[in-house]
Formats: C-alpha cells, structure tokens, sequence
C-alpha cells in the first residue's frame, strides 16, 4: 500500500499549503490591483466531467467498504481478516478525504463520507439514488450485519472481493473515457486503487479458501 499512501500524503500535502495560504489569497484577490497594472482572475481548472464522476462515485463506494469492514470486531472476525478489515478502514477513509478534497478544489459537488449512494442527474432532471458496481444492496448488508464467526469471514470475504472488483470496472470505465485521467491526482489515485484492489482480491481469495464450509442446517 506504498503507492496509494504516497498519493495520499502529497494531496494532503497540498492540503496544508492551501490551508496555509487561504488567508493570503483571500487577501490578494479581494485587493483592488495597483495602478496601472493587470487585473488578474484566478478560476479552479476545469474538471473532466469523467474524472468528476468517478471521484464521486467512489466515495460512497468507499465508504461502505469502510462500514462493512468496521464490523469485523463486533462480528468475531478471525485474526487476519480483523487485520485486512482495518486496513480497509484506515485506507478507504483517508482516500475519502483526499477525493472529497479534490472535488472541493474543483467547485463541484461533494458527497458526505458517510454517503452510500451516488446522485445520477438524469436528462430530464430528476435526481436518482445509484448503488455504483461492486456495493451490496440492503438485503445483503443485513444478511452480513446478521452473521458472526466463520460465517461473517466468508460472506465478507465474498462481499469484498466483489466490491473491488467494482472498483476496477469504474478504474477501467474512468481511464476509457476521452480526455479523462489527464489530472495528475486522479491519475495516480485511480491507478493505486486498480494495484491494490487487484492484490488484495488475490489475498482476500486465498483467505476465503480457507474458511470452514457453513455447518449443514
């Protein structure tokens, strides 16, 4: 998880410094211009309507990875499956901060952390509630929420490595898309999210091989 923590540590890096300098720039562009000189009009850059759609999709996508993980202790979740589960945790919710982050500095729309849903503006207005590729509906949640032990490691395990296949597909989806992953944030960003959800599928796939079969009713 090396790459995906440095893309995290540099945004909020650039975190700071905005923060830093707020105050500053605040200043300049309330000030009239000095006489004689250019009058200068700062903008946020334009945003690729696909790299604004895929940072806001995965937040939700995020953060119920984040819920579903934190059950772990609560749900007698096996030693490794506890560790992978805070990793999740630790990871996802950082990486929340960082797209909200982003979306923030592009004058777009920023969904809640703890937001599970994606708002699709459809062509004749409405606003509709979307599940993005990979997240559980409410009847599997429950079925998860419900389960302790062994059961809780295997319907997790399958859960999570369905939900990271989803996070590829909207990878994949984002970087077929004309002009989008161009932002160098959104580049990297999206390029650690498909490593290392790949090598955690190929973890997480192992572990559910080893967890007992469910007892016959």
């Amino acid at each position: 998880m090396n790459t995906r923590f440095n893309t995290i540590a540099a945004a909020l890096l650039a975190v700071g410094i905005c923060g830093c300098s707020s105050s500053m720039q605040s200043a300049s562009t309330s000030a009239p211009p000095a006489t004689g000189g250019p009058s200068a009009t700062v903008t946020a850059p334009a945003a690729n309507p696909a790299d604004v759609n895929f940072m806001s999709g995965m937040i939700p996508h995020h953060a119920q990875a984040v819920l579903i993980a934190g059950w772990a202790a609560s749900h007698g979740a096996r030693d490794d499956v506890r560790v992978l589960c805070e990793r999740i945790v630790v990871g996802q919710s950082d990486e929340i901060h960082l797209m909200q982050y982003w979306l923030r500095q592009h004058g777009q729309e920023v969904p809640a952390a703890t937001s599970m849903r994606m708002k699709m503006k459809m062509a004749d207005g409405m606003v509709m509630d979307m599940l993005m590729p990979g997240m559980l509906n409410d009847e599997q949640l429950a079925a998860l929420d419900k389960s302790r032990g062994s059961d809780f490691d295997r319907l997790f395990l399958r859960a999570m490595i369905a939900h990271h296949g989803g996070a590829i597909s909207m990878v994949d989806e984002l970087l077929g898309s004309p002009g989008a992953g161009n932002d160098d944030l959104v580049y990297r960003f999206a390029s650690d999210v498909y490593a290392d959800q790949t090598t955690e599928i190929e973890r997480m796939t192992k572990m559910l091989a080893t967890v007992p079969a469910p007892r016959a009713p």
